[in-house]
């Protein structure tokens, strides 16, 4: 189900203007896309803070204006504590696009070690229809020094991976403190032989 959110037009521009749409507890937007020209527009911080907190990246503008559109980029502040500005791609409910989505990972792995989370984000091209809200990346059968990668991924019906199918996603490493050990253990001792034989040319 696609979300609507309500919209305005604005027609002031500048970073004084900025400031006083954001006082009012609004974000500057910007619509774009299939050949139209631009539109500058106002959303409500509640509701964009809403799209971003359940993932939603498909949505139905309404108000002043009406169109289909992705949520394309956030704009954070300096200090990343709250949206700034954020951009609407046009786009139709049949073609397919490409969108950057979270990975979740789900389970527990069944050897020890130490679980790296590689890579956070995935992007995948698919129909607009059928935008995920993350992408779950199943762990459980993870062993000591074995991975997963992009390619290994379940992707919705229809989807393909932009990213590089060998890029690593999670693995599972040997613990910094237990590698530090075995090193120890299977190092060679090149300075214990030479004081030997230095004892033996001094006898």
């Amino acid at each position: 189900m696609i979300e609507s959110i309500e919209v305005a037009k604005r027609d002031v521009l500048g970073s004084r203007a900025m400031i006083k749409i954001r006082k009012k507890g609004l974000v500057p937007a910007i619509l774009y896309g299939h050949g139209q020209e631009n539109v500058c527009l106002t959303v409500s911080l509640d509701t964009v803070n809403s799209l971003i907190k359940h993932g939603t990246k498909l949505v139905t503008l309404t108000g002043e204006v009406v169109d289909t559109a992705l949520l394309r980029s956030v704009q954070w502040s300096n200090m990343g504590d709250r949206v700034i500005h954020v951009d609407f791609a046009r786009v139709s409910q049949t073609e397919s696009v490409e969108v950057l989505l979270p990975v979740r990972l789900h389970g527990e792995t069944i050897a020890g070690g130490q679980l790296r989370f590689m890579t956070h984000e995935i992007l995948i091209r698919c129909s607009a229809m059928k935008i995920p809200e993350y992408l779950l990346c199943e762990i459980g059968s993870l062993r000591l020094g074995q991975s997963i990668h992009v390619s290994e991924l379940t992707l919705p019906e229809g989807a393909v991976a932009v990213t590089p199918g060998s890029v690593v996603i999670v693995q599972v490493a040997a613990a910094a403190g237990e590698a530090a050990a075995d090193g120890a253990d299977n190092s060679p001792e090149p300075e214990l032989i030479r004081k030997e034989k230095a004892a033996e040319a001094g006898s």
